[in-house]
């Protein structure tokens, strides 16, 4: 009978642990889904985005394809504020774009460099912000493929979450600071806005709408492209990263630009602390 009572009390004490274990590990697990939806979480992450894009230049079949690699570094600066880097470096392919492919060309962009100081702790509404300088380094392999010019501007990002839900506005504005750009290139002059919304479920799987709108005001034009994205957590041989795809959709752009239906992959490798 006491043999018996010890097994009953050993399978319990098993049972218990592994659930209280599964337990942390599924909270640990919902922490950091949250924490890759939050551009200015104090996380090392590597997030390597591909767009595709269709019906660009005068003859409308021209394509275009942007592989973002965007490094994300924070650096605590004291007990109560974070430095968080955020690199954009674009890798583009175009094709069809002019005639007797004049603008084919692949090759590296303009690099974004953003900087955004940040409160390590949200304000007492909820809120998550930052704010910084956002720099733009003419890093173009081409003169097709840049601005070649330096820009610089301010930008911000502030966001909630809870309940599952994150949403926010990540915005920048960026003035060339060459005195007269190159003859064949307007001067920069352009705001970035990106509102977004998601829901992350109990399985992990994070449901997302954004836009990544750009008007340029010497144009004065708009490129509006709206994403809608599936984003999964995975942890492959103990590494955690997300997964993501979905379709985009250019709701104004210019003449020139893209049309109609794009595509949006995304792999985002964690670093946890």
């Amino acid at each position: 009978m006491d043999s018996n009572k010890r097994r009953v009390r050993t399978s319990s004490t098993v049972f218990f642990s592994l659930f209280f274990l599964s337990a942390a590990h599924a909270e640990d697990s919902a922490e950091l889904a949250k924490k890759a939806l939050n551009p200015v979480a104090a996380m090392y992450s590597l997030p390597i985005q591909y767009n595709w894009d269709q019906k660009m230049g005068p003859s409308n079949h021209g394509m275009h394809s942007v592989t973002n690699i965007q490094p994300v570094l924070p650096f605590e600066l004291n007990d109560d504020w974070n430095l968080i880097s955020r690199t954009i470096l674009p890798v583009i392919d175009q094709h069809g774009l002019a005639p007797n492919g004049a603008a084919d060309k692949s090759g590296v962009g303009d690099i974004t460099q953003s900087f955004f100081f940040s409160p390590k702790r949200p304000t007492d509404s909820g809120w998550i912000l930052g704010v910084g300088p956002a720099l733009l380094m003419p890093t173009g392999s081409d003169d097709l493929l840049g601005s070649e010019q330096w820009g610089l501007g301010p930008t911000a990002v502030a966001l909630k979450q809870s309940n599952g839900w994150t949403r926010g506005v990540l915005a920048n504005h960026i003035w060339g600071l060459n005195g007269s750009p190159p003859d064949d290139k307007e001067k920069v002059n352009q705001t970035f806005l990106q509102p977004f919304l998601s829901y992350t479920t109990s399985a992990l799987t994070t449901y997302g709408v954004n836009t990544e709108s750009t008007y340029n005001w010497q144009s004065r034009e708009w490129s509006i492209p709206v994403n809608l994205t599936i984003t999964q957590l995975l942890k492959i041989g103990g590494h955690p990263l997300t997964i993501q795809a979905g379709p985009r959709y250019w709701l104004d752009s210019p003449d020139d630009g893209p049309q109609d239906w794009g595509f949006r992959a995304a792999v985002t490798f964690l670093f946890p602390r």
